[in-house]
């Protein structure tokens, strides 16, 4: 009853005549109201109201793609019911230009527009939008609102401020690094509004929000307070549980920055997704300034969510450093429907993924070997894509077909190629400056509010550093040369040699051996790898298509139970694969046994503890 109120004051404020009719948009922000208490078919409604238009035509927005994700996903396509109002409440013809542009005639009468909103983490396949980029509407219970699939944005008023009205259920908080700057609350209806302000467009998509029932912890490190609000539907983990291991890497993350971060708040919203269900399926992470959604799956085990949660908030959080505070001007001023890519996903995903990495063994997290292991798990995985394309090519195209599934390898031999300039800075400073040494002169001469010339980048590094740094980039990121990682392992004392290493069933660290065909839903054995011993004795070959485990089908729906299931095969259990061969069906059977595959493992030379290597790479490693 208190609802059904509700929803005609809102009805009514709708076809309202607007008393401010007459005010530019310097006087009054973009308001965008989001209703998450009167839920209809699992849609949202959502009201944006500009200032006065003085235009004849004016096109509203929602994104075609949003900074962090390098890929094309159409929020558009989520968004029904899309109308344009006058300021008498009538109707103004509009064009639907395709699925994220609509385009309103006679724009100075333009009141308003209003649309309701889908969710994509119930939609089967999502849509291919990364779930920590994608939203989900669950009324009374979840709404993950990453803004960029929520609120639009209009032709040439990017750049005004926007105020957010959100309407809530009671039983229902915000999970934000955004601090509200009114929070008006109706007990006796049950709902409350809460109120943001922010400067401009991109500060809106650079802020999500997670509404759910409290479950909320925070901590102090340095001076940042760090938020933690999770979302685990069946209740199997708390924000208690996962803040131990959180604050611990956190801290030491803000101990290898050191004065390069000056963050006062950061957020991290963890969803863990419902598999038993239609739920999110893109595990992982997406940054922002200050703040990161986190997906993964609510089925994982204690110790696995800890390592999941370090290894993709680690990541998250340094890129702070690039490119949230230092970043091109295609970043800065993000054309969320005509995207420019810049040059330079080596530095702002390959340099955030290295830094990810190096500070667990600079902090003491992880061994040396441990670091070692991981750089050698990502040279094998970046030799599964061209080794000679140029990187900057690379990443100014990311979009396009011929480069879009090459992503990936921004994970890998970008990373790599941060290593390999960590070292060369190392052996030309004799020790004294490495890349976080750069990326804080970086810094210094940028800063997020002043971004740089795309072409200008490489030019300033080599003036920043060594007139030999130019060589580098020429050869190993602007060029085809493949880096020759055995000559940059040797100036620190290392070296490559074959060994026998444990692997999972159906994983070698990073590199799995079996994939997923997305139309039909079949796993199948990669082609063209080599696979552990026990795959080798179960008589596996690579195309063959997985249909039953032990009685059990699998498909991409349910492959990461196969994977978290077959971490409790015992020793000598009796393991049958049913796959499916050239068009036959054929029983494969063994006894589980430890995994192994043969690896080049990098390890440390046999060298006196004075030697210039050692020293090279004490510096590399721990200074």
């Amino acid at each position: 009853m208190k609802k059904i109120v509700y929803a005609a004051a809102l009805l009514a404020s709708l076809y309202s005549c607007k008393t401010t009719q007459n005010l530019t948009s310097k006087d009054q922000p973009i308001i965008t109201k989001i209703d998450l208490v009167n839920v209809t078919d699992d849609k949202v409604k959502v009201i944006v109201d500009p200032a006065k238009i003085t235009t004849e035509e004016i096109s509203f927005f929602i994104p075609k793609t949003v900074p962090g994700t390098y890929s094309t996903d159409n929020y558009g396509r989520f968004i029904e019911n899309f109308k344009a109002y006058d300021y008498d409440g009538n109707e103004l013809t509009f064009t639907h230009q395709d699925d994220n542009t609509w385009t309103i005639s006679n724009a100075k009468a333009l009141d308003k527009v209003s649309y309701e909103v889908n969710d994509s983490y119930d939609i089967e396949g999502e849509n291919d939008v990364f779930s920590p980029a994608g939203t989900n509407i669950d009324a009374d219970q979840n709404f993950m609102l990453n803004l960029h699939g929520f609120v639009g944005y209009f032709s040439k008023l990017q750049e005004e401020p926007y105020r957010i009205e959100i309407v809530r259920p009671d039983n229902l908080i915000a999970g934000t690094s955004l601090t509200a700057i009114t929070r008006d609350e109706n007990p006796d209806d049950n709902f409350s509004t809460d109120t943001y302000n922010v400067g401009r467009y991109f500060e809106v998509t650079d802020h999500p929000i997670m509404y759910a029932k409290p479950d909320t912890t925070s901590f102090d490190v340095q001076g940042m307070k760090v938020l933690l609000d999770v979302y685990s539907p069946n209740g199997k983990f708390s924000a208690q549980d996962i803040k131990p291991g959180i604050e611990k890497m956190i801290s030491a993350q803000k101990k290898f920055l050191g004065d390069i971060n000056d963050t006062e708040k950061y957020a991290i919203l963890l969803y863990l997704s419902d598999l038993q269900k239609k739920d999110a399926r893109g595990f992982g992470a997406l940054e922002h300034h200050t703040s990161t959604t986190v997906v993964l799956p609510e089925t994982m085990q204690k110790e696995q969510l800890d390592e999941s949660m370090k290894d993709v908030v680690s990541h998250e959080f340094f890129h702070i450093v690039t490119p949230l505070s230092v970043h091109s001007n295609e970043i800065h001023y993000f054309d969320y429907n005509d995207p420019k890519m810049s040059k330079h996903l080596w530095m702002y995903e390959g340099v955030t993924e290295y830094f990810a990495n190096l500070f667990q063994i600079n902090q003491g997290l992880i061994s040396n070997q441990d670091f070692y292991d991981r750089m050698s798990e990502k040279i094998a995985s970046s030799m599964n894509f061209d080794d000679t394309v140029p990187f900057t090519v690379m990443s100014e195209n990311i979009l396009t077909d011929e480069y879009k599934d090459s992503y990936y390898n921004v994970y890998q031999k970008g990373a790599l190629i941060g290593m390999a300039l960590d070292i060369r800075l190392r052996e030309l400073s004799d020790g004294k400056m490495g890349i976080l040494d750069l990326m804080k002169k970086l810094s210094k001469k940028y800063g997020k509010d002043k971004p740089f010339n795309d072409d200008d980048l490489i030019g300033d590094i080599v003036a920043l550093t060594y007139p030999e740094i130019q060589s580098f980039f020429d050869k190993y990121v602007t060029g085809e040369t493949p880096i020759p990682y055995n000559e940059f392992f040797a100036k620190v004392g290392l070296e490559e040699k074959s060994i026998m290493v444990n692997t999972s069933y159906f994983l070698n660290g990073q590199v799995p051996y079996i994939d997923g065909d997305p139309a039909s839903g079949e796993l199948f054995f990669r082609k063209g790898i080599g696979f552990n011993t026990f795959l080798e004795k179960l008589g596996v070959e690579g195309g063959d298509i997985i249909k039953t485990i032990n009685g059990t089908e699998y498909t991409i729906q349910n492959v990461y139970a196969l994977i978290t299931g077959s971490q409790s095969w015992g020793e000598g259990d009796d393991i049958e694969m049913v796959i499916e061969r050239d068009g036959e069906e054929v029983t494969l059977s063994a006894k589980a046994s430890q995994p192994q595959a043969e690896e080049t493992s990098i390890t440390e030379m046999d060298l006196p503890a004075d030697s210039p290597k050692v020293k090279l790479r004490e510096a590399w490693l721990k200074n």
